[in-house]
């Protein structure tokens, strides 16, 4: 099974990493017999499986429940699940809801989102074992904090913020970082100085990885879909073809394009 090791030695080769969301068992092994390097069980499951307009509602029961499946479906890639809304407001609870997705969902890797306030918490968490994903730039569970999905640090304060809060998230113990709709210019910046791999969706095409949203990739997400994304399937003949066809386009590096990018 691929593990935190194969990541960094993908980073320091000057390798592209994959990911995409799953949320069940028969997706899941989709996903692993075409290759993907870390699958995500994203809180995003709050909109494209249980329709709704947020993340917020989904609960940390939700995420055991749709982790448990994926599980199931995997032999190789890296399991990721996020820490939902609410859920780790203080390191204690943290510690609790990250053990449970450990335990009861096998998680191998657990996301959160935020800035420098989640240094102590991350400790506690690696200091127990806990591998961390941090996660900045847009993050969907300040959605209205943030008035909106709107690109984050365009500003030179906002950019030098989460720059910061890269370099501080990485110094507190977290394996991972997510970058979410930011300027690419600044995803770059901040991959250049990190040595932990760093995962963008919506982020340019300089970050170690890339993530989107299985449904985005396969043209069946609610709505319009974002324009970070691309609609795999639509030039391939099949659901698997899709998804071989993304890890191939991350891979050589033709994806994601300027058109999926932000300045």
């Amino acid at each position: 099974m691929n593990c935190l090791n194969n990541l960094r030695q993908l980073k320091a080769k000057g390798e592209k990493i994959t990911c995409l969301t799953a949320y069940d068992a028969s997706f899941a092994q989709l996903l692993d017999n075409a290759g993907i390097d870390i699958i995500l069980v994203g809180d995003s499951l709050g909109m494209v499986i249980q329709g709704n307009e947020t993340t917020l509602p989904v609960t940390v029961d939700d995420m055991i429940y749709h982790s448990q499946q994926v599980h199931r479906g995997l032999k190789r890639a890296l399991l990721m699940v996020d820490m939902p809304f609410m859920s780790y407001t203080n390191p204690k609870m943290a510690l609790e809801t990250a053990a449970r997705l450990m335990r009861e969902a096998n998680a191998q890797v657990v996301k959160l989102e935020g800035g420098v306030w989640l240094v102590d918490t991350i400790k506690q968490l690696a200091t127990y074992g806990i591998p961390v994903c941090a996660h900045l730039g847009l993050t969907p569970q300040f959605i209205h904090k943030l008035s909106g999905y709107r690109i984050q640090g365009r500003s030179e304060i906002e950019a030098e913020r989460i720059y910061e809060d890269a370099l501080a998230l990485q110094a507190a113990g977290a394996e991972l970082l997510l970058l979410e709709c930011v300027p690419s210019k600044l995803a770059e910046k901040i991959t250049a100085n990190l040595e932990i791999p760093v995962i963008g969706i919506g982020a340019g095409s300089t970050c170690d990885a890339q993530v989107l949203v299985l449904y985005d990739i396969l043209g069946i997400t609610p709505g319009k879909a974002p324009s970070f994304s691309k609609n795999f399937l639509a030039e391939n003949g099949s659901i698997s073809a899709a998804i071989t066809a993304f890890i191939e386009a991350v891979k050589n590096g033709t994806f994601p394009g300027t058109e999926h990018s932000f300045k």
